[in-house]
């Protein structure tokens, strides 16, 4: 399991049910797929959309990553192999956060077919020979989740997300997003280079209970 940048919220339940918010995204997926211009054709399972700021974004989210990664007051989580999976830095340590966690709410509001989400986050660091442990996100009230790529040298590590019993392979580029659904497996291979890897884990939940 993987647990959000805190909790997402206190909400137990939507309107719509679990099935129709995958439907939802899979239909969806499909539309984004062949109408919008910054997503690939893929797998129904990953929609991938490619950000307009990275430019922008890019250097500031690594350079407040390396600021506030040692801050005695950041949080970390998800112990493996030596490494926190999980670097809890805030939009208030990094401002440049707060843009790129509204642009990717307003994607997923899209996918998802719903207009409120709350959103929470964590950056993923590896260095050098780490990878990400095999995990989902179902634990708490996710509804979609994401992975945006800052920094992905070559040979940095593919996304594996398995969808219906078949592993997806997704080479990251900067300034992309993965979307998929928060109970589909997913984990990141080595990085082979010489250099550090920087992402975005991202969840999205409901705003309101029932």
């Amino acid at each position: 399991m993987r647990s959000t940048c805190g909790k997402i919220g206190d909400a137990k339940s939507v309107s719509a049910s679990p099935a129709e918010l995958f439907n939802r995204f899979y239909k969806a997926t499909n539309i984004l797929n062949t109408q919008n211009h910054h997503v690939p054709a893929l797998a129904d399972c990953v929609s991938i959309v490619h950000s307009d700021s990275a430019l922008a974004l890019n250097p500031a989210l690594l350079q407040g990553f390396e600021k506030f990664a040692d801050d005695p007051s950041t949080r970390k989580s998800h112990l493996f192999n030596g490494r926190y999976e999980n670097v809890y830095i805030t939009s208030k340590q990094v401002p440049e956060l707060s843009a790129l966690l509204d642009e990717a709410r307003e994607h997923a509001s899209r996918i998802l077919g719903l207009p409120d989400l709350r959103v929470g986050c964590w950056f993923n660091h590896m260095p050098p020979g780490a990878v990400t442990t095999a995990h989902c996100h179902d634990d708490e009230d996710e509804l979609l989740s994401a992975a945006y790529y800052a920094s992905v040298p070559k040979d940095s590590g593919q996304l594996i997300v398995h969808c219906g019993g078949e592993p997806i392979a997704i080479t990251p580029e900067p300034g992309m997003f993965a979307f998929f659904s928060p109970r589909l497996m997913h984990e990141v291979t080595k990085n082979r280079s010489s250099m550090e890897r920087l992402s975005i884990g991202i969840n999205f939940g409901p705003t309101t209970t029932r």
